[in-house]
């Protein structure tokens, strides 16, 4: 365990599936530390005494066959209720937040951590843009997220325009980054783009 000095912290924005996780990814590579908000929330709903909470609050149809909580079907019970969705939130993100906090002072106290990536799908919206010393706007064309969504998170257009929604918007995400990863091509060009970031950053602290 080194002395605690404060590394940089970095925070991704970008619509949903537009790469994001996969620019994390590639910084983790290059010496960073990466906090998983959705990992984390995922933890967190594993709690016997939060699932509880939950399914009371959802309805117990929320759980599968083994009592956990099934991501799919909470979301399509709290994205269809604007009510629902803040409830949730108000549950799970300052848990999220508190576990974050957590782990930046536990990586603040490693030497060999270059810097912090906050990979957390509404950084923007639970105000945690100014927790960053960076903030990077990955770029993606609707087409391609939407074509994504619908592999990987069995989301089609309807659903995908629902979640953006409650969302600030990408225009807004974009304007408060300090750069701008383009992830409408291929991988080596995501690659390039994110280790001319991290060169910059860690050589003009």
């Amino acid at each position: 365990m080194g002395k605690s000095e404060k590394k940089p912290i970095v925070g991704i924005l970008g619509g949903i599936c537009s790469g994001k996780s996969t620019v994390a990814a590639e910084f983790a590579k290059l010496g960073c530390k990466v906090i998983d908000g959705d990992k984390i929330a995922h933890d967190v709903l594993q709690r016997k005494a939060l699932r509880e909470r939950i399914a009371s609050l959802f309805g117990r149809s929320i759980l599968d066959s083994a009592g956990k909580v099934d991501h799919h079907k909470l979301a399509e019970v709290v994205f269809a209720d604007a009510d629902k969705l803040l409830s949730l939130n108000e549950i799970i993100h300052p848990l999220v937040l508190e576990r974050a906090e957590e782990l930046i002072s536990q990586y603040n106290r490693q030497n060999q951590v270059r810097a912090i990536v906050l990979d957390m799908p509404l950084l923007a919206e639970v105000g945690w843009a100014e927790r960053c010393d960076k903030l990077i706007f990955v770029e993606c064309e609707r087409r391609i997220r939407l074509d994504r969504a619908k592999k990987m998170c069995d989301l089609d257009e309807n659903h995908l325009k629902i979640r953006e929604n409650f969302q600030i918007s990408l225009d807004n995400k974009a304007a408060i980054a300090d750069n701008v990863i383009d992830n409408n091509s291929d991988f080596a060009a995501l690659v390039r783009q994110v280790a001319d970031i991290f060169s910059y950053m860690v050589n003009n602290r």
